[in-house]
Order: structure tokens, then C-alpha cells, then sequence
């Protein structure tokens, strides 16, 4: 991959700006403007979750919206306001300020976004995840999939995923002094170099991570270290926040800087306009995957809603399913 070293961070978030970033930022004739230059949107989920006493506890969206900005101005696609609400894990129950969404409900409202969005123009949508939610989301777009059978380019990209030697700690390579877990050295980090004005350092602490078997067999956050049983595939080799680590920390937080995050950061963003590259190039605005080898749905359903509920014998995503 090529690096373009231009990025500028941090710079101001576009959440409440009318820029032409955010979808329900602009008007309907200023959607129908952007689908005819491009028809790919990127839908921030992050969480509200406990991050201890030095970042917001909506740290994971701030994380994917300000990347998902960046990329946006670069790249010429639309952003989606963030899912605020996301799953989580066993070990996250109980935590003040950490907001559960129970993970069906969760998965309902993925789907009832996508078909939203799909419907509105959008049918190459990036999910791009933000927390330790990785194992549900996958599963709403298969479910998605399966229920609609629409053509369209569906991706869950978690951030870390895209880029994981850089979040990885210097004994593997990484530039970190320690291993990703939550609200720690590297998440606060990245935070420093997107939003520094949400993160207050002088009330950071440190806690010891632990587990309950030696460190070779239950993988950290992101799974960057390959290891036989992924952080979400087991309860009980670890203990659970609320008693272990009421702080909201897990590791040193301390040791963070933004510019530990910056070379990471630029390449997670260069990869995303690549792959935003690929996608546009290979499928202009309104051209779709081979419909024939997407869907088994007869090609007259398709048909009329591709062509969208306003269109002259079109129809809308729902006579195909509802609810999502």
C-alpha cells in the first residue's frame, strides 16, 4: 500500500455540520446528488460504555466516526450517523455507564438500517465497528442477506482488524508498551490523535489485566495475537469488570499518546479508501454485483426494487420483508 502522509489530525468532528458528510445532515435533492457520484455509505456502530475516568463513554463511536469523516472527505462516500447502542460481552455486565443492548434487539436494528439505507440508494454499505462487538455483527448481515436477497455489497470492518501490527505491543512488532485490552494504552491512544479534546489524561489510571490460565491460550481485545480462543469464545477464564476492574481500565492508560496512534491511524485510513477505491471502480454508482449470482429472488422482484419505490413500476425493500 502506498502512504499518503497528508492526513491532518485531529480535526473538528462533522456530526452537527451541514458539510455534505453525514446522510441525515443533507437534504433528500442532496442525496439524490450523491448517489449519482456515489452510492457507498459507511455506518459507524460504536457503544456507550464505561471507559474510565479519563475518555468519554462514547469513546468506541467517536473513534469510528472521526475515521469514518476522514475517509469520507477523501474518498467522496456518505457517512451515516452512528449506532450509539451496541452488544456486549459477559464480562462487560454490570458496568455504570456501559449501556447493554440485548444482542437480538441489537441485531434487529443493524438489519432495519441496512434495509433503510439499501432502500434509500446506498446498496455498498461498510459497517464499520468500533467495539467489542465483532461476533453479532456478522451474523445481522447474514440475517439481513438471507431475509432479502437483495444485491448489494454488505462488509463489517472492525478498525483494529484493518490494521493490526499497529495496535499490537512492541514485544510483537507493535508501538506499544502494552497489549490492546479496553481504555488502555493503545484505545486511548487513538483517541489522543482523533478527539483529544474528550480525553482528560490527568485523571488517568492503570490496572493489572489478568486471566485465571496461563497467557498462550485466551487471545485480548481484537484477537491481534492469533491466539487458539478468541476473546469472546469462552467465559470464566477471566473476571468480569465490575469486580476486577471497577476503574474501567484494563492496562495503562497512562502510557498513551497520540502519537503512538499516527502511523496506525494513517494506514487504517489509506487501506479504507482503498478498499472504497476497489469497490467504486469496479461498481460505478447504480452498477450492482451480478444480480443472477447474488439472489435466487425472480428477476422481476429484484428488478422492481432495484429500481426503488418512486421509480415507474418500482417497489420498496419491504414488500420483500418486514419487519427486518
Amino acid at each position: 500500500m502506498v502512504v499518503n502522509m497528508n492526513w491532518t489530525f485531529p480535526q473538528e468532528g462533522h456530526m452537527d455540520k451541514p458539510s455534505g458528510i453525514y446522510f441525515q445532515n443533507m437534504t433528500a435533492s442532496e442525496v439524490e446528488e450523491r448517489l449519482r457520484k456515489n452510492d457507498l455509505i459507511i455506518v459507524p456502530i460504536g457503544s456507550t460504555e464505561n471507559h474510565g475516568p479519563h475518555a468519554c463513554l462514547g469513546e468506541d463511536t467517536f473513534l469510528v466516526t472521526r475515521m469514518a469523516e476522514l475517509v469520507a472527505h477523501e474518498a467522496g462516500c456518505t457517512v451515516a450517523q452512528p449506532i450509539w447502542y451496541g452488544s456486549h460481552p459477559y464480562h462487560h455486565v454490570g458496568m455504570p455507564g456501559t449501556v447493554l443492548v440485548d444482542d437480538d434487539v441489537f441485531k434487529a436494528v443493524i438489519r432495519s438500517v441496512m434495509a433503510g439505507f439499501w432502500n434509500a440508494g446506498f446498496r455498498k454499505q461498510i459497517l464499520l465497528n468500533g467495539h467489542g462487538q465483532e461476533y453479532v455483527i456478522p451474523s445481522a448481515i447474514h440475517q439481513f442477506a438471507k431475509r432479502y436477497q437483495v444485491p448489494g455489497i454488505f462488509i463489517n470492518l472492525n478498525w483494529y482488524h484493518a490494521i493490526p501490527q499497529y495496535c499490537k505491543d512492541k514485544a510483537h512488532g507493535g508501538p506499544f508498551d502494552t497489549p490492546f485490552i479496553h481504555a488502555d494504552e493503545c484505545e486511548t491512544s487513538f483517541s489522543l490523535a482523533l478527539f483529544p479534546e474528550m480525553m482528560k489524561m490527568e485523571k488517568a489510571v492503570d490496572t493489572q489485566p489478568r486471566g485465571y490460565l496461563p497467557d498462550k491460550h485466551v487471545d485480548k481485545a481484537g484477537c491481534l495475537y492469533q491466539k487458539p480462543i478468541r476473546w469472546y469464545d469462552h467465559v470464566g477464564c477471566g473476571p468480569i469488570e465490575v469486580a476486577a476492574y471497577p476503574e474501567g481500565v484494563v492496562g495503562k492508560a497512562t502510557l498513551a499518546k497520540a502519537e503512538k496512534a499516527k502511523e496506525g491511524l494513517v494506514n487504517l485510513l489509506e487501506y479504507m479508501v482503498e478498499l472504497i477505491t476497489d469497490i467504486t471502480e469496479r461498481f460505478p454508482p447504480g452498477k450492482l454485483p451480478p444480480v443472477e449470482e447474488i439472489t435466487q429472488r425472480a428477476p422481476q422482484e429484484i428488478e422492481a426494487v432495484i429500481r426503488g419505490s418512486l421509480a415507474k413500476g418500482g417497489r420498496s425493500i419491504y414488500t420483500l420483508a418486514y419487519p427486518p
